[in-house]
């Protein structure tokens, strides 16, 4: 299928500004340019979010003492004790991406699924390089183990999801979950994960194929990785790659979302494929038409709504 309308009518704008000079790839910004950037695309991406949803305020403890900033997001339908809770990630690389640049994927899916939407801001690169991420997300995992009750909130309900790089944390937590030895309190009944980032150790014909002018570039990848990874070689770790991990058997069964024109389309594939062969029930969708981080365009592209529709009722079949 050929790249949707409105998208392609966004991108021909995106490849304009950059004809002009006043637009650059992400890789060619400083850290702090790239972030400002981004926090101002999703003002652009989705101007008109949901507005009949509470957010609450929250700081997470980490091991290393530090307190991140936590939202918890709770539609009318999920304003009952006890309710179903997705614990999500954003994307960004490791290096952009925070608690405003998808707070409204976060409204949308806490509108969309009915259940309350807990959204920790871990903490970035390079400032805070590998693993310092995954910590930050085992933390917000045990945080809210330790709250349900009292945020009344589910603990035996928890959904790990996350886009891009926030997809990966959620992998990770779920692999984590699923390993017999030490046993894990915490056991995720379900994965949502938007086009994740699954193996960094090899380019994937995907990364050829769309690597250049459909959003998500390979040069912002590498980018990334160089801002997160102390040494090259890490690359080959299954905390980063984690389709290079070995399962221990079926872990919580999984959504997997990717888009037709992205580069990270064929680690996307692969990954969900190892999680079948391994026994976990997986849900794969591939959006055809779209690109790498379609959850933030519902101001861009009609129909994203529908998307967050049939997330919903994934989950409704899983919780």
């Amino acid at each position: 299928m050929s790249l949707h309308p409105d998208l392609a009518a966004f991108l021909e704008l995106v490849e304009f500004g950059r004809a002009t000079g006043k637009i650059l790839p992400m890789h060619e910004l400083s850290v702090e340019q790239a972030r400002r950037e981004f926090e101002l695309s999703a003002q652009v991406l989705d101007p008109d979010p949901p507005q009949n949803i509470t957010v609450t305020p929250l700081q997470v403890p980490t091991r290393d003492g530090a307190r991140l900033p936590a939202r918890l997001y709770r539609a009318p339908r999920s304003a009952l004790e006890g309710c179903p809770v997705i614990l999500y990630f954003h994307g960004g690389g490791y290096v952009v991406g925070s608690l405003d640049s998808h707070d409204r994927v976060c409204r949308r899916l806490a509108l969309a699924t009915g259940h309350a939407v807990l959204a920790p801001a871990y903490r970035l690169a390079p400032e805070y390089r590998f693993p310092t991420a995954l910590h930050d997300a085992q933390d917000s995992a045990d945080y809210l183990m330790a709250q349900a009750g009292a945020l009344g909130l589910a603990a035996d309900r928890i959904v790990l999801a996350g886009d891009s790089a926030g997809a990966t944390l959620a992998t990770l937590l779920a692999l984590a979950a699923a390993q017999p030895h030490p046993p894990s309190a915490f056991k995720p009944v379900a994965q949502l994960l938007f086009y994740p980032v699954a193996d960094a150790s090899v380019r994937y014909g995907s990364a050829q194929a769309f690597g250049e002018g459909y959003l998500l570039e390979s040069e912002t990848m590498d980018w990334f990785y160089r801002h997160y990874l102390e040494r090259e070689e890490q690359k080959h770790d299954w905390r980063v790659s984690p389709l290079l991990s070995k399962p221990a058997g079926a872990l919580a069964p999984a959504y997997v979302s990717v888009a037709q024109y992205d580069p990270l389309h064929d680690e996307g594939l692969a990954y969900a494929q190892c999680l079948q062969r391994g026994g976990t029930a997986v849900e794969l969708r591939v959006e055809q038409g779209l690109t790498h981080d379609f959850l933030r365009m519902s101001g861009v592209i009609d129909g994203v709504d529908g998307l967050y529709r049939a997330v919903a009722q994934w989950l409704q079949r899983q919780v």
